[in-house]
């Protein structure tokens, strides 16, 4: 069974109406990398592809630009909506669901690292992971690990990192369901 590579789009066309698309399924602020990121993350648009259809949406005024702290802020305009609303149909349903599933993703991500911080450091007896989670100014959980190797220590961390608040409710979960250890006594009578 031979591989064969996702299928992107292939026309800056398409690679408009799909960034008009995500930016209006957004609503959100969106800086010019993040939605490059999200875009190439999805497999579907090219850098290429984006470059020119960015370029083109900006000129044509489907989208507008503003500057903020120094990023490019990409902001979807009523033409750039009403764009994505009549022309979203013609992309294949397949590439709409990568391309949000890779910014769900990637903003989930952004903010899971906002929030969760995981060093390793190594000693002699192998590697600690130290990992502290925060919710605003609230230190939820701060602990750490033991890893014989630095590559256990480094998977731990990503593990971690995958889902920082899924971690903190299952050690959550375990501690307030742990009872003391059952001590077998008959064994030694």
């Amino acid at each position: 069974m031979s591989h064969r590579p996702d299928p992107e789009m292939n026309s800056v066309h398409s690679v408009k109406i799909l960034l008009c698309y995500i930016l209006d399924k957004l609503n959100r602020t969106v800086t010019e990398e993040q939605l490059r990121l999200i875009s190439e993350d999805s497999g579907v648009i090219s850098y290429f592809f984006f470059s020119d259809a960015l370029e083109e949406l900006i000129a044509n005024g489907s989208v507008e630009v503003t500057e903020e702290d120094g990023r490019r802020i990409i902001s979807i305009t009523e033409k750039g909506r009403l764009g994505s609303e009549y022309f979203n149909r013609y992309i294949p349903l397949v590439f709409r669901k990568k391309l949000l599933h890779s910014a769900f993703s990637f903003f989930v991500r952004e903010e899971n690292e906002g929030m969760c911080s995981c060093d390793i450091s190594d000693n002699e007896d192998g590697s600690t992971v130290s990992f502290r989670l925060r919710d605003g100014n609230t230190e939820l959980i701060s602990m750490s690990f033991y890893a014989p190797d630095h590559s256990q220590a480094e998977l731990i961390s990503e593990k971690i990192k995958a889902n920082p608040m899924g971690a903190y409710k299952n050690i959550l979960e375990y501690l307030l369901n742990n009872q003391a250890e059952k001590i077998d006594v008959e064994k030694y009578l």
